[in-house]
């Protein structure tokens, strides 16, 4: 049996937490770790405070096999995760002449300035991180990968390391729509996921039309097993006399 890697995101920012910007990062991170076989166990929303930021990464990356950040290494004051992910390791923040290297790719020597130049502080032995965007560098630290929070950006750097990472069986799966709401099987289900410990079964109710349903997705690394779950759950549905729909596909 493939052992499960999993890993954590933090996003860090005040901005997010205020509502005034939504995170767009989540769902690519998570899309895209799946398809190296590393599953996203745990996402953390958290201000832009060097305690809480320190005690954050601390806590993850001893729990995590790989930990991934987005915001906060820009070029403002308020740009404060370098600073703090060399203080979690307990390590000096330099001036990286790799990354001033990468900034007057996309900035004028003449205006490079003192704030800009912030972007290219960098822990004390951390390996950069391309930007192909706007050059900027984000950095790996022994499991902690620091990234942009802008959407485009973040994308690109993720898109730069994620196959060189080392995960585990592929997390696939398969949904049946049941036009009924999930309260109509809900017992059934409790009794399938029991007869699979290794799967995971979700029911998400949904409102279409005025009428209720719900969508079950079964997932796990097995694809034999996840489309034979998946039959029983339209079998537990059509008992119930309630009409269903597969998605027609494989486990995916």
């Amino acid at each position: 049996m493939v052992e499960e890697v999993g890993a954590a995101l933090v996003i860090i920012g005040n901005e997010v937490l205020s509502g005034r910007t939504q995170d767009a990062n989540i769902q690519y991170i998570a899309l895209g770790l799946n398809e190296v076989g590393i599953r996203l166990k745990e996402v953390r929303v958290i201000a832009d405070d060097p305690a809480a930021i320190i005690a954050t990464i601390n806590a993850l990356r001893a729990t995590y096999t790989y930990v991934f950040t987005t915001g906060g290494i820009g070029p403002t004051h308020d740009d404060i995760t370098s600073e703090c992910i060399a203080a979690a390791f307990g390590v000096p923040l330099l001036r990286d002449p790799r990354a001033v290297e990468r900034l007057l790719l996309q900035i004028k020597p003449e205006n490079l300035n003192e704030a800009r130049l912030r972007m290219a502080n960098i822990p004390q032995g951390a390996a950069l991180i391309d930007n192909p965007v706007s050059h900027a560098p984000g950095f790996v630290l022994s499991n902690v990968y620091v990234m942009a929070g802008v959407p485009r950006i973040m994308q690109a750097m993720f898109d730069g390391i994620r196959h060189g990472l080392k995960g585990g069986a592929r997390m696939l799966s398969k949904s049946v729509t049941i036009f009924a709401g999930e309260g109509v099987i809900a017992t059934g289900l409790a009794a399938l996921q029991n007869r699979y410990p290794a799967l995971e079964i979700g029911s998400y109710p949904f409102t279409r039309d005025g009428g209720y349903g719900t969508v079950i997705v079964v997932r796990g690394t097995d694809a034999a097993m996840i489309a034979a779950a998946a039959v029983e759950v339209a079998e537990l549905a059509a008992s119930q006399d309630a009409q269903t729909e597969d998605d027609g596909q494989p486990p995916r």
